[in-house]
């Protein structure tokens, strides 16, 4: 008796847990033109911001509290997405789900990191560490 019932509270623990599908978090996002995240950085070209929709897998989820999370970019890049709004909390569990998001693009330079001296030029001024997407809206996918 004993084990049925710690069967079906870890078992309704589990469900109750888990990610449905079309769980949203912020707005909905719309899906009118959805990106794949591995053709983001392809498709803002030059462009420092863009406003657009992708659609990627979570690596992992960094902070629950403000939705920061990294996104699968392919071939070893990340895309660090955080919430627009502080009040959105996306659960750790989200890791290993693919999510539709919505909000701006944006790369990441950072022309002072290894310069050191006022007035020193630095190597890696024109290279982008990464991606930095705000999210409007999550909506996760499966």
């Amino acid at each position: 008796m004993k084990t049925l019932l710690l069967a079906i509270s870890i078992l309704s623990s589990t469900v109750a847990f888990a990610q449905r599908k079309g769980d949203v978090y912020g707005e909905k996002p719309n899906g009118s033109e959805i990106i794949e995240a591995y053709r983001l950085d392809a498709f803002m070209d030059t462009k420092p911001r863009i406003s657009t929709t992708i659609r990627g897998v979570v690596t992992k989820v960094i902070k629950s509290r403000g939705g920061w999370f990294n996104i699968d970019a392919g071939g070893g890049k990340v895309i660090t997405v955080h919430s627009a709004k502080y009040n959105v909390d996306v659960p750790t569990r989200l890791a290993g789900h693919t999510v539709i998001v919505e909000g701006v693009a944006s790369r990441q330079f950072a022309a002072d990191d290894s310069q050191h001296i006022v007035g020193q030029k630095t190597q890696h001024a024109t290279n982008p560490k990464g991606l930095i997407f705000e999210a409007t809206g999550i909506q996760v996918e499966k």
